[in-house]
């Protein structure tokens, strides 16, 4: 086969009109069908918009934005959002756009005065994620309060608490739980951070430089409720930090649950029986009647690391890329952040709901804390005080008699006795235990080493409970912002139909 052949061929398969058929399947046809799922809302929001304001500055008569307005009001967004990609229309913009002009006439195309796709896009982008940030916050504060109020159940809950993967000192469940929750609340603070610098408008850059038209950029920000505007035209078309950071965001959040995800798994273990979850969030063997298989704990696990990949995912399509308004920014990357943020909604809903139903071993868990030697930190505390001596050398006499212990395979608290210590004791100081027997072995239970550890922070109940409670009353402060920035767009749909209204309604 000849060159020409070769190439007659692949334009018969192709096409020789843009745009090429693999190109249409693989780009064209996929952003086509996210954009009809996700930005028809805010298109049209944006349109109607940028009319009213260009009827304020008197870049267009009120004749014609009455036709325009009613034309947008024609528009009917389900038919829209049912019908499959045709090759006539590059995207859904250009779609929308010849609609307008067949019911409203060549007027319609005054409505790009001073705009371009490429302003147009980055704002319609913004308004979606931000809205997918907003439902992902809500989540968020749902799972946040559903710990809380499962936390100050267990608030005397002993536990052992781990560093290195070894028991290392008694501790409680609610005192695990509230680093969890304090997590969330700094990945909450995160997304805040992460809608700032989203809700932002770039309406007025046009295509990079701004337009001659004297457009009022302010007023585009505040009729789409946007707390500010991308001021340098280039940076409001080039500028992908807004995904990129909302992407991290997200990125962390899901590693962070990731891992209480695993230790959940692990204390679902017979081995080691510390919790079980209920029915609903288990499996059983197809073929081993005695399983009870924890397979929402690993689903929420694994799906935590697609939403680390998705998040990835965006920022390596940012990765090398020019500083300009490029496709690698636009519709391919955004589905990927919007999975990324869905996901996550859907696991914080899912993880809540497992947690507070599962059933938690506190006889077993008090019963391993009580036999371990994980207690003796208190002791060693102890020591240094009734014998007047230095913790260095405390610790030796403790890390000296459970040497012992170990050499004679006795890995029980049980086993630390006032004699063994008072032994060590004389050896590595050349004095008796001055302790009392009984001050020693309260100092080696572990109800009493979580009791005295009363500092902002630590595990006492007291100290706890009041932790948690002031956690509590921090929700309806988180709630009262996510409500504040709801109501603020929800405000700003309806100020935009009521204008639209008008112009249907306005006499000629």
């Amino acid at each position: 086969m000849t060159f020409q052949e070769y190439k007659s061929r692949i334009h018969e398969s192709e096409g020789t009109q843009f745009p090429s058929n693999s190109y249409r399947e693989i780009v064209l046809q996929p952003a086509y069908e996210e954009a009809k799922k996700h930005f028809l809302k805010a298109m049209v929001q944006l349109h109607i918009a940028h009319l009213k304001m260009l009827e304020e500055q008197q870049l267009i008569s009120k004749e014609d934005a009455k036709k325009i307005g009613t034309a947008i009001s024609q528009l009917d967004l389900d038919y829209f959002s049912k019908q499959d990609y045709q090759p006539q229309f590059e995207d859904l913009f250009f779609r929308i756009e010849y609609k307008l002009m067949e019911i409203a006439g060549d007027i319609a195309g005054n409505l790009h005065i001073g705009r371009s796709r490429n302003d147009m896009g980055i704002a319609i982008y913004r308004m979606t994620i931000r809205e997918k940030l907003l439902a992902l916050m809500e989540e968020l504060v749902t799972l946040r309060t559903s710990l809380i109020t499962f936390a100050l159940e267990h608030v005397n809950t002993i536990m052992i608490g781990y560093t290195h993967t070894q028991q290392a000192q008694p501790t409680t469940f609610a005192h695990y739980l509230k680093a969890v929750i304090d997590q969330l609340t700094r990945d909450f603070q995160r997304m805040q951070q992460a809608y700032k610098t989203v809700n932002r408008s770039s309406m007025g850059a046009a295509a990079l430089t701004t337009t001659g038209f004297n457009i009022n950029r302010e007023r585009m920000q505040e009729l789409l409720a946007f707390d500010d505007i991308v001021e340098n035209a280039w940076d409001a078309v080039a500028g992908a930090d807004y995904i990129a950071e909302a992407a991290s965001v997200v990125q962390l959040a899901a590693l962070n649950l990731g891992r209480t995800a695993q230790d959940f798994l692990l204390w679902a273990t017979q081995e080691f029986n510390a919790i079980s979850l209920a029915s609903p969030y288990v499996q059983i063997s197809s073929i081993m009647p005695q399983k009870r298989n924890p397979v929402s704990i690993e689903h929420t696990r694994s799906l935590l690391s697609s939403v680390v990949g998705d998040a990835s995912t965006v920022l390596q399509m940012i990765h090398n890329t020019p500083f300009g308004d490029i496709v690698d920014t636009e519709d391919d990357m955004q589905p990927y952040i919007w999975r990324a943020m869905e996901k996550l909604r859907g696991i914080y809903k899912l993880f809540g709901s497992l947690v507070v139903t599962m059933d938690v071993n506190k006889e077993k868990l008090l019963e391993r804390a009580e036999k371990s030697l994980a207690n003796v930190t208190q002791l060693a505390d102890t020591l240094v005080i009734t014998e007047k001596i230095s913790f260095r050398q405390s610790h030796k006499i403790i890390s000296e008699s459970i040497r012992t212990l170990l050499k004679h395979q006795q890995d029980s608290i049980e086993n630390l006795t006032w004699e063994l210590a008072n032994e060590k004791c004389k050896e590595l100081t050349g004095k008796p235990l001055n302790i009392s027997k009984e001050l020693f072995y309260q100092s080696l239970k572990p109800t009493h080493f979580v009791h005295v550890r009363k500092l902002p922070g630590g595990p006492a109940p007291a100290t706890m409970t009041e932790s948690l409670l002031k956690a509590k009353e921090e929700t309806s402060i988180l709630s009262q912002w996510i409500e504040d920035k709801k109501n603020a767009i929800l405000q700003s749909e309806k100020r935009l139909q009521q204008y639209l209204d008008e112009w249907s309604q306005r006499k000629k």
